[in-house]
Parts: structure tokens; C-alpha cells; sequence
């Protein structure tokens, strides 16, 4: 199972974060990474606290031929092509593409690839639409299940379904 976390904050040349989202799952297929399941989108203040706007995120189960390396490359060369210009940390982004899980591997390579992501078992804006789409996952290295890990959340982390918009 290949999971991708999906976050945008900022509007980009595809609109609103929410358009943007939507419109980078259809450039992941186009550059040939299958869409297995996606989540709905979920809204999330930021973490940590700042007065940046609200985010939208979501997560993908996607199936590719692409090596973890090659992926996670390719998702920052999608965030380039949707105008993300990486600076300062957890700050206002067009697009956040994550590589959360490929397949339990457990990678970490300073300053690059890093499995699983090392935040995905603390934040709500994650392990919610996760849920959604793979309630049966399990962390690769504290094999908690993703129901286990919501239970353990810290208080604070607001998080709310989005509803569905008219296409």
C-alpha cells in the first residue's frame, strides 16, 4: 500500500486549495501513478498554531511502478509545477504532496527520503481521511493501527469534513 498526503492552503493557478488538491490527483495519474482510493477532503487549522489560513487535505492510495525515491521526486516536481516555492518551515503552501507509506518499507536518509513520514502518526489531518480510506493500516514501525494511533491524538487539533462540492 503506497499512501500520499495531499494539503494545500494557499489558492494556485488550479484556484482554490480544495481545486488544487483535486487537480493534483488528476496530474498524478497523468504522469502515470494510479488512484487507487482517495479520501474526502478534510479542513485543518495549521500545525503548529499560526495565523496562516485554514488547510485542505486528504490522502490517496495510489499504485505505481515508480520507486519510492522516484515518487517522492516526482511529488516535489508536481508541488514545483503548482507553485510551491519551498521556504521556511510549515508555511503557507499552493500544494503539500507527502509520501506517508510505501508498502511498510522503513527508509531514513538524512535530508531525503524519510519512511514512513515521520509525522504521520501525530497529526489528525492525516490519520482521519487515512482512516477513511485504509482502516485497516498499521504503522510500519510502532504497528499501531491507524484507529490506535487517532485514539493517542494530542487535544487541539481541529479537523473537519468538508462537504461535497456540486460538479
Amino acid at each position: 500500500m503506497i499512501l500520499i498526503g495531499i494539503g494545500a492552503n494557499l489558492p494556485s493557478m488550479h484556484g482554490s486549495p480544495r481545486e488544487t488538491c483535486e487537480a493534483a490527483l488528476k496530474e498524478l495519474e497523468r504522469r502515470g501513478v494510479a488512484i487507487v482510493r482517495a479520501s474526502r477532503w478534510y479542513e485543518s487549522a495549521p500545525v503548529p498554531v499560526s495565523d496562516q489560513p485554514r488547510f485542505v487535505n486528504g490522502v490517496a492510495e495510489v499504485a505505481t511502478g515508480f520507486s519510492p525515491r522516484a515518487l517522492l521526486a516526482l511529488l516535489h516536481d508536481i508541488e514545483r509545477a503548482f507553485g510551491r516555492v519551498r521556504g521556511a518551515p510549515n508555511a503557507a503552501r499552493t500544494l503539500d504532496l507527502d509520501l506517508l507509506d510505501y508498502d511498510g518499507m522503513v527508509v531514513s536518509e538524512p535530508g531525503g527520503l524519510e519512511l514512513p513520514h515521520p509525522r504521520v502518526a501525530a497529526r489528525a489531518f492525516v490519520l482521519l481521511p487515512l482512516a477513511e480510506i485504509a482502516p485497516e493500516w498499521r504503522h510500519p514501525v510502532s504497528k499501531m493501527t491507524v484507529t490506535q494511533l487517532i485514539g493517542g491524538l494530542q487535544n487541539g487539533q481541529e479537523v473537519r469534513l468538508l462537504a461535497p462540492e456540486n460538479t
